[in-house]
């Protein structure tokens, strides 16, 4: 028995490997970074990330993973097992991480902050996306014209003006539009929404570059 919790053990080895875990010694230390282990096993499953040792292999799809943990997590993408449910809107989720990610719709918290200039972002993938605007960095390029794009999504959304591509489209005037964005700005003509607001004057305008230049225009000097 374990003195310090009370929890028994079968063998005397058991307990001896337990009890490291209130005195805090790993004696089992990895040579390439000097990460210690309690147990040796913990030691030899971490070797795998120097290695690239990849022993659990799908057998749907060959993909192959460091840990059996991965695996099995991998293998809800072929079984469709979504075991972790939103308790405020019924989605379901194949991991705790993204239930967790998910949950921020509801309580609208931002804990994703950025390190250089502060901006919060509900998701980390989002805030990794914004550091790009910091370091400059343009990793996807157009395969056509060259032209490179801090974001994936950036770059496909480019792409359509080699491809001709135009499928939104107004139904009021069936103008056809490369993007969902632009479509949303083209239908403020038929509204008359006016969302962005002068602070000193009142005044409303259709597009932000609009509020923009009269800000600049009138309220500047």
């Amino acid at each position: 028995m374990c003195f310090e919790c009370e929890k028994t053990f079968i063998t005397a080895q058991h307990l001896k490997l337990h009890e490291r875990i209130h005195t805090g010694e790993k004696p089992y230390t990895c040579s390439r970074c000097d990460k210690r282990f309690i147990q040796s096993s913990q030691l030899k499953t971490h070797a795998r990330i120097h290695t690239g040792e990849k022993p659990f292999k799908c057998n749907q799809c060959g993909k192959s993973f460091t840990y059996k943990g991965g695996l099995m997590l991998h293998m809800r993408v072929h079984t469709g097992e979504k075991p972790f449910t939103c308790d405020q809107c019924g989605k379901i989720f194949a991991r705790t991480s993204k239930l967790k990610d998910h949950m921020n719709i509801h309580t609208g918290e931002k804990l994703y902050e950025c390190d250089q200039c502060g901006k919060t972002f509900l998701w980390a993938s989002n805030r990794n996306d914004h550091l790009k605007v910091h370091s400059k960095e343009k990793p996807h390029s157009c395969s056509l014209c060259g032209k490179s794009f801090s974001h994936l999504q950036k770059l496909k959304v480019h792409q359509k003006i080699h491809t001709g591509v135009r499928n939104h489209m107004c139904f009021e005037c069936e103008k056809t539009f490369i993007t969902a964005k632009d479509l949303k700005r083209h239908l403020r003509i038929h509204t008359g929404e006016k969302p962005y607001h002068c602070t000193a004057c009142g005044k409303s305008f259709s597009r932000s570059s609009y509020l923009r230049s009269h800000t600049k225009k009138i309220h500047s000097q």
